[in-house]
């Protein structure tokens, strides 16, 4: 039976406090080993923000991983971290992990997931900012007036397929062709759309007219 080790993360000290998400984690991490014949070691559970690199509690988890020669296991790609730097930092640990809403997607795709969350998070902190300071310049209160954001919301609209036209067009090199096929696997991968919902045929659609 192989080792694993469960590595939880909750973004605030309020849900750290209350369980808020963290029972789901462990409830989907806990039936992923009964399926899967996984002998669950000691948890790890770290309460930090998904956007900061230091993770005392997730060094700890990666060494006893080493020690004993198990996987890290966690709930959702997303717990790791939006950050690419971070991501290849983890994988340059040599620690096999296994997320249990993707557990197997390869080196490869948890860049490219991790690539678009770090984009999508910095496009929300960049509209926020520009958005608050162009209303304190003009004297508009923000929330009454969304004309503020239409230019900035298509700038990085353009952006964000430039930046997923590889992806697609990997996809398509991979054999999946039709609007449908390409639907299903970037949803099947959990690949962010630019409103981190999920894709749809007229989205998938309109991207490939573009590209």
């Amino acid at each position: 039976m192989k080792k694993a080790i469960p590595y939880y993360r909750v973004s605030t000290d309020q849900q750290g406090q209350s369980k808020l998400g963290l029972e789901a984690q462990q409830q989907s991490v806990h039936q992923f080993a009964r399926l899967n014949d996984l002998s669950l070691l000691q948890e790890f559970t770290e309460v930090e923000s998904g956007r900061k690199n230091k993770r005392p509690v997730l060094q700890e988890a990666l060494l006893m991983c080493k020690r004993e020669n198990a996987v890290l296991l966690i709930a959702k790609l997303d717990r790791l971290g939006r950050n690419v730097a971070f991501i290849s930092k983890l994988m340059e640990a040599n620690v096999e992990f296994v997320a249990v809403d993707n557990p197997y997607a390869n080196k490869l795709i948890v860049h490219i997931m991790a690539a678009f969350a770090e984009f999508e998070a910095d496009q929300i902190s960049k509209r926020t900012k520009e958005a608050l300071q162009a209303a304190k310049s003009r004297g508009i209160a923000l929330g009454k007036h969304g004309i503020i954001l239409s230019k900035k919301n298509k700038a990085a609209s353009q952006k964000f397929i430039r930046e997923i036209k590889p992806v697609i067009i990997g996809l398509q090199k991979a054999g999946f062709r039709t609007v449908r096929e390409i639907r299903n696997e970037l949803n099947r991968l959990n690949v962010p759309t630019y409103h981190n919902q999920k894709w749809h045929l007229s989205t998938v659609h309109k991207i490939l007219k573009s590209i």
